[in-house]
């Protein structure tokens, strides 16, 4: 059985014995914020639980590396959206420590792009349409600096009210513990961790 039979199977057990009734929230977050994080399994149910957030509490967005590859895509138009729409008034930026995008080697992600079957003159045809596909894949070095470089690009956004808070934050993905990279409110003293500069 596949992955999508085995999930379309286990759903229609799941809605038929109502398990979903546990669950059941408002689309509005409660806790009106709205976290940026990234994909890493690890951090699937580790991030809220190690924060005392549940299902409803908050808009959760995660991209690779928690990262934010342009001011005008769909990542910024997702936070933007939060913050008209939903009302968010903080925003998280959480990185964690040893992520995939860190280091991240292009060189051998475009060598994984052809052995997936992507040819050379499709990546030249990028590249000629003004897709400078190493910068578009391209990672950190130090978690610290792009969770700052991150928060700097929200809350410079064009369209993104000097109101909202914007904290940077990175959790260790083993034990959930929080470091603060960025105090976005000047009225709390939080200790900062600044690793790399």
């Amino acid at each position: 059985m596949s992955l999508i039979e085995k999930a379309l199977d286990f759903n229609r057990n799941f809605v038929i014995s109502e398990s979903y009734k546990p669950y059941e929230t408002s689309k509005d977050p409660s806790q009106k914020l709205l976290i940026l994080s990234c994909m890493d399994t690890r951090l699937t149910e580790l991030l809220l639980k190690s924060i005392n957030l549940k299902n409803g509490d908050i808009k959760l967005v995660k991209t690779a590396g928690a990262l934010i590859s342009s001011p005008f895509g769909s990542v910024m138009r997702s936070i933007i959206v939060g913050v008209y729409e939903f009302d968010i008034s903080e925003i998280w930026v959480i990185g964690h420590h040893e992520c995939g995008m860190a280091h991240i080697d292009i060189s051998e992600m475009i060598e994984k792009f052809r052995q997936r079957g992507i040819s050379d003159e499709t990546l030249k045809i990028l590249e000629y349409s003004g897709i400078a596909v190493k910068q578009w894949i391209q990672g950190f070095d130090c978690v610290d600096s792009s969770v700052r470089n991150t928060v700097e690009l929200i809350k410079n956004h064009p369209v993104m009210p000097k109101d909202v808070i914007i904290h940077g934050l990175i959790i260790d993905p083993a034990t959930g513990k929080l470091e603060v990279a960025v105090n976005g409110d000047p009225q709390i003293n939080l200790e900062l961790t600044e690793r790399c500069l």
